[in-house]
């Protein structure tokens, strides 16, 4: 079972690395990002009001008027910034394509970087929490396959279990296509992912095996493209104990032969222990990684279900 991760290139708002870039000139510091995730990610700090030229410390900003396009102004002057901070960032955004990131992460309620439920102030003065921060907005549309959060979302373990298998696997999906793509490669990049796409979304699998086995029909660059949507907008679609039970109830049919009825037993126990909500993920899938290696299941040992992203994390200690 392959264990190798390699450093992934993250997007995330600066403040959040604990640089005093704030309008108070102080900051965000979240730990979690910095000393857990930040073993396994290499992240590019953006903070969009410093880098479109404002100063430290300086006015709080706030969106008013059109909740689909509103204004960037400051709270107390009412200046306007919209045009100098959507001038920056296409231009920015140029510069992130050429990073290869793999997600981001932005500052929650930030009215440049909120990713959803940002304050804009309607014209009556009343705020409506239905917002996008400017930067955020233009960025989740620049690259809108690549997976974003805010790191205040991620402290619940669903979101932050979600956002951190999808980041890997869009790392996966990265090597695959910077190296020599083929149709051969993405057929094993297929079956690697079969189970994980499985507990996500049964519809979009069966989607992406007519895409795959129609591959010698359509040009290469198509099928990437067309399969990468499909991929992603899977991988959105949350998991569920309902979908995860049949994951594991599928693997276990692989040792038929191999397993005592009595360890049978054992692992449906577990299942159903884990489906009644009375165990974590981790528990049932650890015993049956355990018979993977036992038995050298050789269809299991390549399913990135089982490890989808570092055992460290622990993310399935929770869910």
């Amino acid at each position: 079972m392959n264990t190798a991760f390699q450093k992934i290139r993250l997007g995330i708002s600066t403040c959040l690395l604990g640089r005093n870039v704030r309008y108070d000139g102080g900051h965000k510091h979240d730990p979690y990002l910095t000393k857990t995730l930040g073993v396994y990610v290499e992240y590019v700090p953006v903070c969009p009001e410093v880098e479109c030229g404002m100063p430290i410390p300086r006015e709080s900003l706030r969106l008013v008027g059109d909740i689909a396009s509103p204004r960037l102004v400051t709270t107390k002057t009412g200046r306007d910034f919209t045009e100098q901070m959507q001038t920056w960032a296409r231009s920015r955004l140029d510069e992130l394509e050429r990073e290869g990131l793999c997600g981001f992460i932005f500052k929650s309620d930030s009215p440049s970087s909120g990713m959803e439920r940002v304050k804009v102030y309607l014209a009556n003065g009343m705020p409506v929490k239905k917002g996008s921060g400017i930067f955020a907005r233009m960025f989740m549309e620049r690259f809108p396959l690549l997976p974003v959060e805010e790191e205040g979302r991620l402290h619940d373990p669903v979101l932050r279990e979600n956002f951190i298998e999808r980041i890997f696997v869009m790392q996966r999906w990265r090597d695959l296509c910077a190296g020599n793509p083929s149709i051969r490669g993405l057929v094993s990049f297929h079956t690697d992912h079969k189970l994980l796409l499985l507990a996500h979304s049964p519809d979009h699998y069966r989607k992406m095996g007519k895409l795959v086995a129609q591959a010698s029909q359509i040009p290469l660059q198509q099928l990437l493209d067309d399969y990468v949507v499909l991929l992603m907008n899977a991988l959105q679609i949350k998991t569920t104990p309902r979908k995860n039970v049949n994951v594991l109830q599928h693997a276990l049919g692989y040792f038929k032969k191999q397993l005592t009825s009595k360890e049978k037993e054992e692992v449906l126990a577990l299942i159903d222990q884990y489906r009644q909500g009375f165990l974590p993920l981790i528990v049932p899938i650890t015993l049956l990684r355990h018979f993977i290696r036992k038995y050298e299941e050789p269809y299991l040992e390549r399913q990135l279900y089982f490890q989808p992203h570092p055992i460290e994390l622990q993310l399935r200690n929770h869910v």
